[in-house]
Formats: C-alpha cells, structure tokens, sequence
C-alpha cells in the first residue's frame, strides 16, 4: 500500500505540471491587458485608453511590477521573423502588430526601427501643447499616430500618414513635427521595399531560461504566493485564504450532514425495497432532488427572514458579528446564521448519495455470504451493518472522491444569494472583473484537492474491502 502510495504522489507532480500549465495557457491568452485594467480602476475611467490615463513610465512600472515584462516560458518555437526580445514591448496590440509586420515583410530589424520612429512621433505628439488656436491640428494628430502601432495593412498604413501629412500645414511653433513623420514614413517604405517572406518558413527556436512569467508563477504558487489582485492589487493568498475558511467550513459539515442522513436511508431503502415507507421516502428525496437550490434558497429567505412573513432567522446581508463579542455568542450566532445555507447546500445530496447506497446494499445482500448469514440464524443487524454495509460503500467512496473538490471550490449561486464571502462567490467577482489570478488560484486549489480525492478513495477502498490489493502478487 505505501508503495502504491508514493507511486501516486508521484504521479500527482506531471499531471499538476500539466494542469498548471493548461492554466497558464489560459491566463496568458485571457482577453484585455490586467496593466490598462488596474490603471483604468485607479483612475476611474476604464472607457479610456492606458496612454490617455498615466504617462508610459507608470505602465511600464506596473508592468514590471505584475512580472509582465518576462518571456512567456522557458523558450519558445517561432519562424525567422519574429524577435526573441519582443516581449519586451508593453503593450500587448503593439506586439502583436508588430509581430504580424515582421511575418509580412520578413525583417525584423527595418521593422523595429520602423516601431521606433513610430515611438519618437508619438512621444512628440506627447508632449506639452502651446495655448494656441493653430496647434489643433497638433492635438487631430495624436490618435492618427496612436493607430500605426495597432495597424498592418499597408493601404491604411500610407492613408494615416498622408492624414498626418495634411495636418502639417496648420501647425504652429511645432516645427520638428514633419520630420518625424516624413521619418516614420520613410522607415515603413524601406520595410515594404525590402520585402523578404521566405524568412518566415525557417523556424527558430528562444531559449530564455529560468527567468520567465511560468516559472515565477508556478515556483510562487508552491511556495504559497498566488500572485497580485487586480481588483485591489492585494495579495492573492490572503483573499483566498479568508474565502477558504467559510467554504471549507461550511462544505466539511454539508458532507458530513449529506453522508450521516443518507447513509441511512440508502440501507433503510434497500433492506426494505417495494414497500410503501420506502416508496415515500424515495419520491420525496428525489421531489427535493428535482427543485433548484437557488429557488428553495430564495422561498427560505421570503418566508423566515423578515418581510411579510416569519423572522425566524437572519436576513443575507445582516452585520457581521462583533469581533468583540463573546466566543460563546460567535459559535451559537455563526450556527443560527448557517441553518438556512447548509440546508440549501445539502438537500441536493441526499437522494443522490442515499440512491447509490442503495444501489451497493441490493448487490450485496443478494450474494451467497448473506444469505449463509442469514441461514446461520444471526440477527437481521448484524448481517446488514456487519456483514453487508462495509463491502457495499464501494459507490459510496467513488462519490466522494467527485465531491471532494467541493470543498475549496464552493457554491457560487448559495454563496452569492446568502452573502456568504465564500470561494464561489470571490471566483464570481474576480470572473466578472476579469481578476484571473484569483480565479487561477481557485482552479489549482481545485485540482490539488481532485487528486487528493481520488487517492483518499483508493485508500478506503482497500480499507472497506480487504480483497482490493493495490500491490503486485507472486502466482
């Protein structure tokens, strides 16, 4: 067993690469820029973009901040156009467009000093405007400029500049301006004139080492650092760790209250199979099986917390208990206040758990050892709870396995309904808000605990039935 144990564990670490991987895969390619994002919250305008909001030296920070300034991976597989240092460009379109030039065209190099004379216009453009009825050319000609980092046609290309060429003519005490753009011009001309596309069909492989966005993700993951909010900037740990305590809380005594009452039952209903108790008690689970929780949470809270009806229990969005309140007070008041959301998060569970114990029960107690049991003269409890319910949990244990990522993961419907600052309901804010390091978070928690899961079940399985061996025998 404790072979087949450390072989697991083994097993746990690629398949947590890969999984981590498959995660960062999908963080990296997450729609929107998380720099624009937290800088468009600071300044209270997201409509705006990130140049028209702070100036490049506060991008670029936060950029180096968020560790977004690294290379992607460890190396990467491109063709001969492309750049090993591309990542070193902020914006993201910027990249892009100047990755797709360099596919085009095929010279890097005459489009990265195409991109540089784009930059010294735009950094002109940038500057102070003198207080004058002339110079509104000067301030028409600033989102022209800001469009050449984001285009690649070569036909809108040359009617910007020839835009940006028109204005020229009513701008006063500005007199560099023509140069940087007749420069800029002539810099994509030369890429055009010098087309070379046989370069893309050569590929090329970057190796960029340790210093990279994956691996300072997953090493901080490890060492219990989850990255930065960008909601709030905080850190992520702290967020997560706070949501953990009511999920895990909250889903610990759900499990064990669904286990507890429906164990029973599933006896109770086998043992008893075709009569009319167990008939009732069936339809009547699978009728609570049937309603959604988010509709019973709702009737709950309209019937007894206040309004028109009874106020039997708090009502969501209540206070919170005072932190100076007696410890006696926090443990009765945190019970009374969790009545409602455990029901909610439990009665789903009983008909299914209580249907697969069931389920086992009736494939045992057909079996010949039973029926010798039985035949022995031994009483009717024995032989269901000794003899017939350890080697009919097998079910019962692969269900667990399936629910024991529920733990972290949560419910994001009752969490949200009850405003319960629980795991589901900070994966759908940080979901809503685009905060992926709180949801990648989440999403590993999840697969650590699915693995875990998986091998608590192997183990009980040996444990219930001793005819299950996880280790090689000798014919």
């Amino acid at each position: 067993m404790l072979r087949y144990i450390a072989k697991r564990i083994l097993i746990f670490i690629p398949t947590l690469i890969a999984i981590s991987l498959i995660t960062f895969i999908i963080s990296v390619n997450a729609p929107g820029d998380p720099v624009e994002s937290i800088l468009n919250k600071k300044s209270g305008d997201a409509g705006q973009n990130t140049r028209g909001l702070t100036d490049e030296a506060a991008y670029i920070a936060l950029r180096h901040k968020l560790g977004l300034d690294l290379p992607l991976f460890y190396f990467s597989i491109t063709n001969a156009t492309e750049s090993d240092t591309i990542y070193r460009i902020a914006r993201k379109d910027v990249r892009d467009n100047l990755t797709h030039l360099a596919f085009i065209y095929g010279d890097w190099n005459r489009v990265a000093k195409y991109y540089c004379a784009v930059e010294r216009l735009n950094n002109m453009l940038a500057g102070e405007i003198h207080d004058s009825a002339c110079n509104a050319k000067y301030i028409e000609m600033r989102p022209m400029a800001d469009a050449l980092y984001t285009t690649f046609e070569e036909d809108k290309i040359g009617n910007l500049f020839n835009k940006l060429q028109g204005c020229m003519p009513g701008i006063c005490n500005v007199s560099e301006v023509p140069g940087f753009v007749n420069s800029a011009k002539d810099a994509f001309y030369e890429v055009v004139a010098n087309k070379n596309s046989s370069r893309k069909y050569f590929p090329v492989v970057h190796w960029y080492g340790f210093r990279n966005q994956y691996h300072h993700w997953l090493v901080g993951f490890l060492r219990g650092d989850l990255g930065t909010s960008y909601q709030d900037m905080r850190p992520v740990g702290p967020i997560v760790w706070d949501a953990m305590k009511w999920t895990m809380g909250i889903s610990l005594i759900s499990i064990l209250l669904a286990y507890f009452i429906a164990i029973p039952i599933g006896v109770k209903a086998a043992v008893t199979r075709g009569s009319k108790k167990e008939k009732l008690t069936t339809t009547g689970l699978f009728a609570l099986y049937s309603l959604p929780n988010f509709w019973i949470a709702t009737i709950l809270i309209i019937f007894f917390c206040g309004g028109d009806w009874l106020s039997w229990f708090p009502a969501p969005g209540t206070p919170p208990i005072p932190s100076d309140a007696p410890f006696l007070y926090h443990i009765t008041q945190g019970i009374y206040r969790l009545i409602l959301p455990l029901f909610c998060w439990t009665y789903t569970s009983l008909a299914f758990i209580s249907r697969q114990m069931r389920g086992g029960m009736l494939n045992v107690i057909g079996q010949d050892y039973i029926r010798t049991a039985e035949a022995k003269g031994l009483p009717e409890k024995t032989v269901i709870w000794k003899h017939a319910f350890r080697n009919s949990l097998l079910p019962v244990i692969t269900l667990f396995a399936n629910i024991f990522p529920l733990l972290l993961s949560g419910s994001v419907v009752i969490e949200q309904i009850f405003s319960i600052p629980g795991m589901g309901q900070i994966s759908y804010n940080a979901l809503e808000a685009n905060d992926y390091p709180v949801v990648f978070a989440n999403v590993m928690f999840a697969a650590l605990l699915t693995l875990f899961g998986t091998l608590v079940a192997d183990i009980l399985y040996a444990a219930v039935d001793p005819r299950i061996s996880f280790s090689k025998t000798v014919a």
